[in-house]
This record gives structure tokens, C-alpha cells and sequence, in this order.
């Protein structure tokens, strides 16, 4: 399922990859053209770990419900939050608690591991 109707992003929520199956990221990276990816990879209990290759903005939003944590694979990703602006380069991690507006941006092609509950919309509530 593609979440391009009303957004401009590329956001896939199928699950890619069942239990016991390898995660190949440098593949799915390779196939990533569009500037604002999103892909789920897997799921972890009740939570689903979900790959970004992404260049730009998204837009200010939150999630009422549920917790995002964001790790940089590579690249340069920057999370405004209302009151401060948070840089993570590779290897950082960071987590938006739920109910925080944010709004993320990466000013070069950057590759983002997210953790979050799978019942999240990506595009906020």
C-alpha cells in the first residue's frame, strides 16, 4: 500500500520480510528512486521496524498514541521539534515521544531505521 494519494511521499506498509528471513537493506536500498521512501521491513512483537531513504522534508506532524524511534544507518537527519532542532548522523538515535509535533528533514540522501508501533500512520494523527 502506497500513501502517495494525499502526500507526496512513498510510504509502503506491507510487511517485507517475515520472521526468519534476512534483511537485506543494501538491496532494498538499491531499488529506492523516489525522494521521501518508506518501506516496513519487519515485525517485532507489536511494533514494526521500518526502513527510510529519504532527501527533503516532511511535514509537521505528531502521533497521539505511540513512541517513534529514529537511528541513522547514514546520512544526515535533522528532527525540529517546537522548541529545539535535533541532528543525528550515523549511528544516533533519537526518540519522539508520542504527542510531540516534529517535523523531520535530511538535506542529502539518508538512510533512517524506524521503531514504532505498528498501528502508527507515518503521516501522523
Amino acid at each position: 500500500m502506497a500513501e502517495t494519494e494525499s502526500y507526496p511521499y512513498e510510504t509502503h506498509l506491507d510487511v517485507r520480510y517475515d520472521h526468519l528471513q534476512v534483511i537485506d537493506l543494501p538491496e532494498v536500498i538499491k531499488g529506492v528512486s523516489h525522494p521521501w521512501f518508506n518501506q516496513t521491513l519487519c515485525r517485532v512483537n507489536e511494533a514494526v521496524v521500518r526502513l527510510g531513504v529519504v532527501k527533503g522534508e516532511y511535514h509537521w506532524h505528531k502521533h497521539d498514541d505511540l513512541d517513534e524511534f529514529f537511528y541513522v544507518v547514514e546520512g544526515l537527519f535533522i528532527i525540529d521539534l517546537e522548541d529545539r532542532t535535533v541532528e543525528l548522523g550515523p549511528q544516533q538515535g533519537f526518540v519522539v515521544p508520542r504527542g510531540v509535533r516534529h517535523r523531520p528533514r535530511a538535506p542529502e540522501r539518508t538512510v533512517i531505521l524506524m521503531v514504532e508501533g505498528e498501528a502508527i500512520v507515518p503521516t501522523g494523527d
